[in-house]
């Protein structure tokens, strides 16, 4: 019997030859591979400033904090998607506005949008699913449309006029939408390079942003610097400096800075990461082509609009339901085979519970959750590999019937 893990990192000489000589360097925290991966990072997604973070979560949230959100603002997310989604908006004060998912889709449904916008909303959070970008111009058109409703409370907010779009681009790096790069579509975007990311640096995350006219985008750059190391107004990096010792603290802020180590992960992932993304499309097609006679839907990540990244294997059982599903998942593991969930819906979780979320006003999101399966997929897979949780999938669905 095989054993395949769900989503296992995929390290090579590459990514270790790269730590090893920042081991060596002397300079493990935030520093000059940091500062390099950001540059690298804006290159890759046609932007022109990046900043490193120690995960998704604090990229969404400092950018939040950016934006200046807060009490008495509401911020709309998703309702299927992860908790980091919303979470971040509660970190800031600002109340959850969940919406449900489109009719048979993963993503948020467009045609709720401008109904979930009032007065108080400041942001979107729009969740790029599985590595398929949102169809951004259905979002910005719903925000348009209702620009006359935004009521800015600083000079950033004053500047777009409108909701603004925070991309929730965990799974997306490397997908395009029309074309355009993740990172460049929405305003502000944030990524993740955790352990199961497609690019990882263990723990670790980014976010970049669209070229805004009447915005200094180094003032944005150094405005992320204060949030993420406790507002003081050199880094260590800069206090290297021959007489450079002394700093101020500009305000009491937060800690979550990317380090060097965990840039040179990122460093070399990225050098990798065309071959990456080419072996993942390559078993996405392989499990499209080999599920095809199965009563099972899979979620498309190619299109005449969009490249998926290819991060996630989302499949739905179809007529199916959660008893069948979590069965089996348990017969897949039985033969070596791991497998996952994306996502419990967040009114399903007691946090969101306790908001006064309830499933019931969320069905849609329900229906995609209560027979979603998730496959492994990564680039350890080999074909075998692939053949095998088939006839694995097959077999276990013979044997629940």
């Amino acid at each position: 019997m095989r054993s395949i893990p769900f989503s296992p990192p995929d390290i090579s000489d590459w990514e270790i030859n790269e730590v090893i000589d920042t081991l060596k360097s002397g300079w493990i925290t935030t520093g000059p591979k940091t500062k390099l991966f950001e540059k690298q990072l804006a290159q890759y997604c046609n932007t022109s400033k990046t900043v490193a973070l120690n995960s998704a979560t604090a990229a969404m949230e400092m950018t939040l904090r950016l934006l200046g959100i807060g009490p008495g603002d509401e911020v709309i997310t998703c309702a299927y998607t992860y908790s980091a989604s919303a979470s971040v908006i509660a970190h800031v004060g600002a109340k959850v506005v969940l919406v449900d998912s489109g009719s048979n889709s993963f993503h948020i449904d467009y045609t709720a949008i401008a109904d979930a916008i009032t007065e108080k909303t400041k942001a979107i959070i729009p969740v790029d699913i599985a590595g398929v970008m949102c169809d951004y111009d259905k979002i910005y058109e719903a925000i348009e449309s209702n620009k006359h409703r935004m009521k800015p409370s600083n000079n950033l907010q004053e500047a777009f006029g409108r909701v603004i779009i925070v991309a929730d681009a965990a799974h997306s790096i490397g997908a395009t939408y029309k074309d355009k790069m993740s990172g460049e579509v929405a305003d502000f975007t944030a990524f993740s390079f955790h352990a199961v990311k497609n690019i990882t640096t263990a723990e670790g995350g980014a976010v970049t942003w669209r070229d805004i006219g009447g915005l200094d985008l180094e003032e944005i750059y150094k405005q992320y610097m204060l949030l993420s190391l406790h507002g003081q107004s050199k880094d260590a990096l800069a206090k290297t400096k021959l007489g450079s010792w002394e700093y101020d603290i500009i305000a009491p802020n937060y800690k979550c800075n990317m380090t060097d180590i965990m840039a040179s992960l990122g460093l070399a992932q990225l050098k990798r990461y065309p071959e990456i993304l080419k072996r993942r499309k390559e078993i996405i097609e392989k499990y499209d082509a080999q599920l095809a006679q199965l009563d099972v839907t899979p979620m498309r990540h190619y299109d005449e609009k969009y490249a998926s990244s290819g991060h996630l294997y989302l499949l739905r059982l179809n007529g199916k339901n959660e008893v069948f599903r979590n069965e089996l998942i348990t017969k897949m593991a039985e033969k070596g085979v791991s497998t996952n969930v994306h996502f419990k819906p967040l009114p399903m979780h007691t946090a969101y519970k306790s908001l006064g979320f309830e499933m019931k006003d969320y069905p849609n999101a329900f229906e995609m959750y209560r027979n979603e399966i998730s496959l492994p997929l990564h680039t350890l897979l080999s074909d075998e590999d692939i053949a095998y949780v088939v006839e694995s999938l097959k077999e276990s669905i013979n044997e629940i019937e």
